[in-house]
């Protein structure tokens, strides 16, 4: 069995950030962008002392009006004291639900004092879950298939080439037939041109944002796009704007395998390894393990088979912070004895999917977003090239297959995103928080998005852990606090402990 999808990707001073009379200006009723600039934002109750609204945006920013306008869903919590004006807030992806973030977890979206003096906003960008959104199944078995199906053809043939690929193309035209042309209009930059004119619906004269992860390739596009718009933006766990698809996959694979390092590290220190000898030998055994399930995969209860790729999918989950390691040490101790039941878990808590029902379309958004964001290598010698160079940087973790993403290279639509350096000329001070331990956007993006960027300061969490300011270290959260509330730019180099 194997995995038909592979996973890319798998996150200021001066200016108060809102209008004065807190009303969105209007245009002229002939431009084209009237009836979304000009539209009203009808806030309703939607429970637990929150407001969620629905609001239009064009399909296609360079031809607005044609084609089906796509929904934005948007929740929001009204501040408990005197407003400065909204907050923006993005979880990451691509393809996680801002709109469940905040209406679910605002407490742990962002601290009570930003909840005191903000108008704290989520939304679901285009392509995601409650706004007009991708959907690449007509039910939850079908998708169960793309992701977890296996195979009728014998491993490393031609015929299993034929079928890997021809189910790889069969996706894209599902996701095609069930999304119809929004599946052209999902891209990064097409969001980035939407949180600008919600930024304008909720009247503010310049964005106030929080973004995390992915959310931060979000942030960084508009602060390059929208440079006299930014008001005070916090990036946290950067994506690094200039990597190509390539960068950030490799970066990844490092970074996770650190992770598994410090991870293999600490359970010596507390006595319950499920691997035994030095370090080398404990990575070496992880590596046995992968080896193994390649050969003999073990089926679940459920019939579907645990695999090297699923093994990647649950160590990826528990390594994105530290107190999901026990569930890692559990997942192996019970492998060990062919035992699946913590290792399914957390796959399927990584496709947010609970008793065979995908609670959202996370995943189908990730991969059209990320096949319109990013190129994809079809050069069999540049993906060999690659795939020795995967497992360079992961000795003992990278199985790469040299093929490629087959679903991104037989995409309905070419990849539309132009992406490169940034540097927001002009832009207000931004402020970037980067962990030195994070495997999933690794600590040198930060570095990287710093340099890019014309004003910008880099605050260092140095632990392990996918993010800084969720980890709720005062050091971190108090700078960034008082940036957001009074415009003071912490100091540069700042550098914490976890």
């Amino acid at each position: 069995m194997k995995r038909f999808l592979a996973l890319g990707l798998a996150s200021l001073v001066a200016l108060s950030g809102c209008a004065a009379d807190g009303e969105a200006e209007t245009l002229d009723p002939a431009d084209p962008l009237a009836p979304y600039m000009n539209q009203e934002v009808e806030w309703s109750d939607c429970g637990a002392g929150a407001l969620c609204a629905t609001v239009l945006a064009p399909l296609d920013w360079d031809n607005p009006g044609v084609g089906e306008d796509v929904q934005l869903a948007l929740s929001r919590y009204e501040a408990t004291g005197q407003s400065q004006g909204s907050l923006f807030v993005n979880p990451g992806g691509p393809g996680a639900s801002g709109y469940e973030f905040v209406l679910d977890n605002v407490d742990f979206a962002v601290s009570e004092a930003l909840r005191e003096s903000f108008d704290i906003i989520g939304w679901d960008p285009r392509g995601v879950n409650f706004s007009s959104s991708v959907s690449c199944a007509a039910t939850d078995a079908e998708l169960d298939y793309f992701f977890f199906g296996e195979l009728e053809a014998e491993p490393d043939t031609p015929e299993w080439d034929a079928e890997l690929l021809a189910e790889s193309i069969r996706f894209g035209q599902e996701c095609q037939a069930n999304t119809g042309e929004l599946l052209e209009f999902v891209d990064t930059l097409s969001t980035v041109r939407d949180l600008d004119l919600l930024r304008h619906l909720v009247g503010d004269d310049q964005l106030n944002y929080l973004g995390y992860s992915y959310g931060t390739l979000i942030g960084a596009m508009y602060i390059d796009r929208f440079p006299q718009k930014v008001g005070r933006i916090v990036l946290d766990g950067p994506v690094d704007p200039d990597a190509s698809q390539f960068d950030l996959v490799v970066n990844q694979h490092r970074g996770f395998e650190e992770a598994l390092e410090a991870y293999l590290v600490d359970c010596d220190v507390t006595d319950t390894c499920p691997f035994a000898g030095s370090l080398q030998q404990r990575l070496q055994g992880v590596s046995d393990l992968y080896d193994e399930l390649e050969e003999n995969p073990l089926r679940h209860s459920d019939g579907r088979l645990v695999d090297d790729g699923m093994l990647r999918t649950a160590m990826v989950t528990t390594l994105y912070a530290e107190s999901s390691w026990p569930f890692l040490t559990r997942m192996f101790a019970e492998l060990q004895q062919g035992v699946t039941d913590t290792a399914m878990f957390l796959v399927d808590f990584y496709y947010d999917r609970e008793g065979g029902v995908y609670q959202d379309n996370s995943m189908e958004a990730f991969i059209a977003i990320n096949c319109l964001d990013y190129p994809v290598e079809s050069d069999p010698e540049v993906l060999a090239a690659q795939a020795e160079q995967l497992r360079e940087a992961a000795p003992y973790t990278a199985r790469p297959s040299g093929d490629g993403d087959l679903v991104c290279m037989n995409w309905p639509y070419p990849s539309k995103l132009n992406k490169g350096p940034v540097k927001g000329a002009g832009a207000n001070p931004i402020v970037i928080l980067g962990t030195t331990g994070d495997p999933a956007t690794p600590y040198n993006w930060s570095v990287s998005l710093n340099e890019q960027l014309e004003n910008s300061v880099l605050l260092t969490l140095v632990g392990e852990g996918h993010l800084a300011y969720d980890e709720r270290v005062d050091c971190i959260n108090e700078p960034v606090d008082n940036y957001f509330l009074t415009g003071e730019v912490p100091l540069d180099g700042l550098t914490c402990d976890a």
